[in-house]
């Protein structure tokens, strides 16, 4: 069986959701934390939401100097998928492993709301169980979600077709060009603001749009 790595570190809130995501997916969630060397054989890793080490300095600086990272980062150069929820889509900028930062949300507040959003890139390991142009609905939580870069680093992310995801109606917290999600040039690298693994199943959430990220994983490294 396809077994995920979810990180834990300290402040995380999401990573039990994100276990549960990959579980329903269909793979087995493997629990990883941030002190340890190494990723424990795991096909794909997962970074989930939360406030890592209470987000001091900024969101994910400090996290992206956990030993884990520095495994993670190696893996991702090798091809390993890697997602980053919120926080975790935070610490992959920090790591350098996707471009730009997450900022201070343009209206200074905190925003958790069901968010709509519409799938651009489905060349990605994490996207290609949805169809280009689709539009989905899950949670969006976050209180510097603002997605910037210098102008020539999002020039070069829409002349790729590295824009993952972007908002739909109004912006929620002022991602240049609506924003929700990147990918790295190979593709296997995906950080996305909203929260898919909190709309998994229509039990909970908004509904099940959430799940075809953790289902295209898994259809990522069987294929």
């Amino acid at each position: 069986m396809t077994r995920v790595g979810v990180v834990t570190f300290p402040g995380s809130l999401d990573d039990g959701d994100a276990r549960r995501a990959v579980r329903l997916a269909g793979a087995e969630p493997v629990a990883l934390w941030h002190g340890d060397h190494d990723l424990g054989g795991v096909d794909a890793v997962v970074l989930p939401g939360g406030f890592s080490y209470g987000d001091y300095l900024r969101c994910g600086a400090i996290a992206r100097f956990a030993p884990i990272m520095d495994e993670v980062v190696a893996a991702a150069g090798r091809g390993m998928p890697v997602l980053g929820i919120c926080n975790g889509f935070q610490i992959l900028c920090e790591s350098h492993l996707l471009p730009g930062a997450l900022i201070r949300n343009d209206h200074r507040t905190f925003v958790c709301r069901d968010q709509g959003l519409r799938i651009e890139n489905v060349d990605t390991a994490w996207t290609r169980d949805y169809s280009a142009g689709q539009e989905i609905v899950v949670p969006l939580k976050n209180g510097e979600g603002g997605f910037v870069g210098a102008p020539d680093t999002i020039a070069r992310l829409e002349d790729e077709g590295r824009v993952v995801a972007r908002y739909l109606g109004s912006n929620p917290n002022g991602s240049v060009h609506d924003i929700a999600g990147i990918t790295n040039a190979a593709g296997n690298v995906v950080g996305l603001m909203p929260h898919p693994e909190h709309a998994v199943e229509d039990l909970c959430g908004p509904g099940a749009d959430g799940l075809g990220f953790f289902t295209s994983a898994l259809r990522s490294l069987v294929a």
